[in-house]
């Protein structure tokens, strides 16, 4: 059975500053966990999401949405600059692909 826990986000990465490893979980940006190995770090940051958790229901605060579980619908709006619009609309009509398949091109 999956727990709760199971379904959120976690990364480890090196901290220079700290000299450490450090578990991050993304749906939780204000935790994070500190240790000597990459997998006690990853160890750490899933017990402290867990306890969060428990904390959470037992205090009948709603927890944050899995980003595994949310749907996207492949849109989203982004500002920018005239100028920069300008740009890139230049750039797709020379290149003959719609703005929208040029920015997404540059996104990946």
């Amino acid at each position: 059975m999956t727990k709760t826990y199971d379904r959120y986000t976690y990364r480890v990465t090196w901290s220079g500053e700290d000299r450490e490893h450090v578990g991050l979980c993304a749906e939780f940006p204000g935790l994070s966990w500190l240790d000597t190995s990459p997998e006690k770090a990853l160890e750490g940051i899933r017990r402290l999401v867990k306890d969060c958790l428990r904390d959470m229901r037992r205090n009948k605060e709603d927890a944050p949405e899995p980003i595994a579980l949310k749907n996207y619908s492949g849109k989203f709006m982004v500002r920018v600059p005239p100028e920069t619009h300008r740009m890139l609309s230049i750039q797709a009509a020379e290149s003959g692909v719609s703005l929208n398949r040029l920015v997404a091109g540059k996104l990946r």
